[in-house]
């Protein structure tokens, strides 16, 4: 994922109201943007100039980085539930984020909550190509 990463911290925000309201910034993170996916034009995430990103802090808290390209507009993130954080790395197709040391708790949380295909019977597979 060879992208434009922009190298400084974002203000973190209890949550998305308390961004809009101006309220207290409890937090700062390292810009990242690894929820991007290629979109066959660009990296984004959802909307043009448009970039998400993910990170957790020291106390076990999982951040949401929103990003933008668009001038007059500011970086910034919000506390999210684990759960909330692993739908958004399924949303992004980044699934390879929950091999990292990171985002182990959210990896169990997807072995525990989501549901397996059923597995085809080898016996039945081999029939068919016949």
């Amino acid at each position: 994922m060879a992208r434009d990463v922009k190298q400084y911290r974002v203000n973190v925000y209890e949550n998305e109201n308390q961004y809009y309201l101006g309220g207290d910034i409890i937090a700062r993170v390292r810009y990242n943007s690894c929820l991007d996916y290629w979109d066959g034009r660009n990296w984004t995430s959802g909307g043009v100039g448009r970039h998400k990103g993910l990170t957790k802090l020291r106390d076990g808290r999982y951040v949401l980085i929103h990003g933008t390209d668009w001038q007059g507009e500011k970086d910034w993130a919000e506390i999210i539930s684990p759960e909330q954080a692993l739908q958004e790395i399924l949303k992004s197709g980044n699934t390879e984020l929950l091999e990292t040391k990171k985002f182990a708790e959210l990896k169990k949380l997807y072995e525990k909550q989501m549901v397996q295909e059923e597995e085809e019977e080898e016996e039945e597979f081999e029939e068919s190509l016949d």
